[in-house]
């Protein structure tokens, strides 16, 4: 588990043990204490970083279930630990380095944002940003190039969360390439800042258990592994719904039928790399386009024609093969 610094965590430690010792604070009270003071010196407003809050957000996010089992663990056991060192019993304190796997728009970068606020709010982290990183960021293109940039990246991640995206384009050059220089810088680190921020590695799922099982040393470095599943054809549906209602638009039943035929046909011709929400969100944005242009031939839409998206904006989307505008390539009909 990471600290705080150590000499405002002992002051803390010390004012909160007082006031619990004396009867003045329950367990939890005391424990909602320390993050408040903690919340305060940072200059952070209560309502960011508040763990009700936070965690509303987590439960809000369409499906992951597991995902957020494993966040809900991860909080609980926090929770009882600094219950623990209250109490006065030992603490086992957690490393929480971690590895996200799963295809793009699985909602890896929104779950790591999370994280670094939720672990913000607990006191494990000084400052709770996210910073994303990726292999241009990190690898130099000459000797000692990529140990300098990786330590600036490094650098800036210091109180928060370093993501490194599609992290096995680290390893992707041979033993001769410099990104192997990166991985070992980070490797580095994760110790040398131990109590200063969390590592996450992410990328499809079988390049990263590949990148794993080609550099035996990392596993063990990260002990929390978690798997983002490609979202159901249901909650693809809820997410495009969340997001037209979000831009106050609505979809049609017509377009809703349409809409999720056509997230079929996708699912099944790219299941390996299927760009999920990402998809949805390019889907929806040419809809909304595709709207406004045939609504220019309407001399005065009404309110209700300027919300409705119909079957035949999503006819169009397809027909101006909006997935090749996806990571993954084009879309074939």
């Amino acid at each position: 588990m990471f600290r705080l610094n150590r000499k405002k965590e002992q002051k803390l430690e010390k004012k909160i043990w007082e006031d619990f010792s004396r009867g003045k604070l329950e367990t939890q009270e005391a424990i909602s204490s320390l993050q408040k003071i903690i919340l305060k010196e940072k200059g952070n407003t209560e309502t960011d970083f508040d763990l009700e809050t936070i965690l509303a957000e987590l439960e809000s996010l369409v499906g992951l279930q597991k995902v957020k089992e494993v966040i809900k663990e991860i909080q609980a056991y926090i929770n009882i630990q600094k219950q623990r060192s209250l109490l006065g019993l030992q603490t086992n304190f957690l490393s929480l380095h971690m590895i996200f796997k799963g295809n793009p728009g699985t909602g890896k970068t929104t779950v790591a944002r999370l994280l670094g606020k939720l672990f913000f709010s607990l006191g494990i982290l000084p400052k709770g940003d996210l910073i994303e990183a990726e292999r241009a960021d990190l690898v130099g293109e000459y000797i000692g190039h990529t140990a300098q940039k990786t330590k600036r990246i490094i650098q800036k991640a210091q109180g928060g969360v370093l993501f490194v995206d599609e992290a096995y384009s680290l390893a992707r050059g041979g033993e001769k390439d410099f990104g192997k220089e990166a991985i070992d810088t980070l490797v580095k680190a994760m110790e040398d800042y131990r109590d200063q921020f969390i590592l996450i590695f992410a990328g499809y799922r079988r390049e990263m258990e590949r990148f794993l099982l080609l550099n035996p040393g990392l596993d063990s470095r990260f002990p929390i592994k978690i798997d983002f599943p490609d979202y159901s054809i249901p909650d693809l549906l809820a997410i495009a719904e969340l997001m037209v209602r979000q831009r106050e638009y609505e979809l049609t039943a017509g377009a809703k039928y349409y809409l999720e035929k056509y997230l079929k046909d996708k699912a099944r011709q790219h299941y390996l790399h299927f760009s999920n929400a990402r998809l949805v969100r390019n889907i929806i944005e040419k809809a909304l386009r595709r709207q406004a242009l045939r609504l220019m031939s309407v001399k005065e839409p009404c309110r209700e024609e300027l919300m409705r998206i119909t079957k035949d904006d999503l006819i169009a989307v397809r027909e101006d093969d909006l997935l090749s505008l996806a990571e993954e390539g084009s879309y074939y009909v």
